[in-house]
């Protein structure tokens, strides 16, 4: 499998995490999994490299943190998608889709 690389993922991680947070509030490593897990590997991002982005997007007002236990009783920050971020990931889909057509206009990605 060809890897996607740094420059692409970190422009991707904004949507790919919007998008996960919108299904349920989930905590750093297991949003990393989980992009790992839906896109079989071609997106892989280390808890270290999804931080600044979560607070970024917490900055903004997009996505809100809270300290919760887990069922081990252990504590974890989880992430959840506000309703300013939902109105967010809107837009962000549609420039995203929007990109990809120009993309596959240009190079013929979609026949890759």
């Amino acid at each position: 499998m060809v890897a996607v690389s740094a420059e692409i993922k970190r422009g991707s991680a904004e949507l790919a995490i919007l998008a996960l947070l919108a299904e349920q509030p989930l905590y750093g490593y297991e949003i990393a999994k989980r992009i790992e897990r839906e896109t079989h590997g071609a997106l892989r991002f280390t808890v270290a490299s999804l931080y600044p982005t979560l607070y970024r997007l917490e900055k903004r007002g997009w996505v809100k943190a809270s300290w919760q236990a887990s069922r081990s009783g252990r504590r974890r920050r989880y992430y959840r998608l506000t309703p300013e971020g939902k109105k967010q990931l809107v837009p962000l889909r549609a420039q995203w889709r929007l990109f990809f057509r120009a993309l596959d206009r240009l190079a013929g990605v979609a026949r890759a």
